[in-house]
């Protein structure tokens, strides 16, 4: 019998291959108020150590965020779970598309683990979208939830999911596990979602939001959008309105950066100042809680706001 050794390279596969033959997009220059250090603290060699020993994936790599030098500095490393895979093709999103692999179920133990080797006071704990499982990985977020408080009960828990768009009774899996913040992003308004984040229904995510609150009103709810994408100031408004009938409790804003030429351009830089007007709008439209800057991220000082939650929720009781 002849066996046959393959020995031509293949050129690796495209991080977004629904991308690859896109034409290139404008990039424009950023600004000075976009400006970050680069990571080289020995801080953030820690924390990339002991992710990497874990065997673990993290938002702030996958996704390229800005913050990644401040946050790892402190030990501050938000885990994705489920693998580093996305079933959707969002637009504005650097994390990897394509058919994900099955889950790794010592994947929660390995993110409790961590978290214990961080010392993390809050710990925030996201995933890729698995639109290939039928709970939409629920049950999943429930085991790694299960897992950091039967080895670090004193961390608190702030869970960023996808929207389980179709998989009913899957938030209910989540909230179940009773995570201290239940974060979902709406990313952008409304009238930008086929171009944006084309998988995703607008309203079935604000729906999602309102769920947590009917079924566990402890639970904090937090949701957070970019602007820069084309959104009109109004549309931005009306987003913070649909929020508040949703009974949210922190919002975020923060500037789209654009991750390459591929995907969706910068239309535009909102200076901070404007930035500070929508948080004065927001406070007034009822959210306990707002943080709007252009490097505003959805996990960027979640520690710190979710203490400054909880002693509002006490002031007010």
């Amino acid at each position: 019998m002849a066996v046959l050794i393959d020995t031509v390279a293949r050129p690796a596969r495209p991080r977004h291959p629904e991308k690859a033959h896109r034409p290139d997009q404008p990039v424009l220059p950023k600004p000075d108020w976009i400006r970050v250090k680069a990571p080289v603290s020995a801080g953030y060699l820690e924390t990339r150590r002991i992710v990497r020993e874990h065997d673990l994936h993290t938002v702030c790599e996958e996704a390229s965020c800005p913050n990644i030098g401040e946050c790892w500095e402190v030990r501050h490393a938000t885990f994705m779970i489920m693998g580093d895979t996305c079933t959707r093709a969002c637009a504005f999103c650097n994390v990897k598309t394509g058919l994900p692999g099955s889950l790794d179920p010592d994947e929660p133990e390995r993110v409790a683990a961590a978290t214990e080797k961080l010392g993390l006071a809050h710990v925030v704990v996201t995933s890729v979208d698995r639109d290939d499982l039928d709970d939409g990985g629920a049950a999943h977020f429930a085991a790694v939830i299960r897992a950091i408080r039967a080895r670090r009960p004193s961390t608190t828990i702030e869970v960023l999911t996808p929207d389980f768009l179709r998989k009913a009774g899957s938030v209910e899996i989540v909230v179940a596990a009773r995570p201290d913040v239940f974060n979902h992003n709406l990313e952008t308004v409304p009238s930008k979602y086929v171009s944006v984040r084309p998988g995703a229904r607008y309203f079935a995510s604000v729906r999602l939001l309102q769920q947590v609150k009917e079924i566990d009103a402890e639970i904090f709810t937090k949701s957070g959008i970019m602007v820069g994408l084309g959104e009109q100031r109004n549309e931005v408004l009306q987003v913070m309105d649909d929020l508040r009938a949703a009974d949210v409790d922190f919002l975020t804003i923060g500037q789209y950066l654009q991750p390459s030429r591929k995907h969706h351009p910068v239309l535009r830089f909102v200076p901070p100042d404007e930035f500070k007007e929508l948080a004065a709008i927001a406070y007034a439209k009822g959210f306990a809680m707002v943080a709007a800057s252009p490097l505003t991220r959805s996990s960027h000082h979640a520690d710190d706001d979710f203490a400054r939650l909880k002693a509002l929720r006490t002031l007010r009781r």
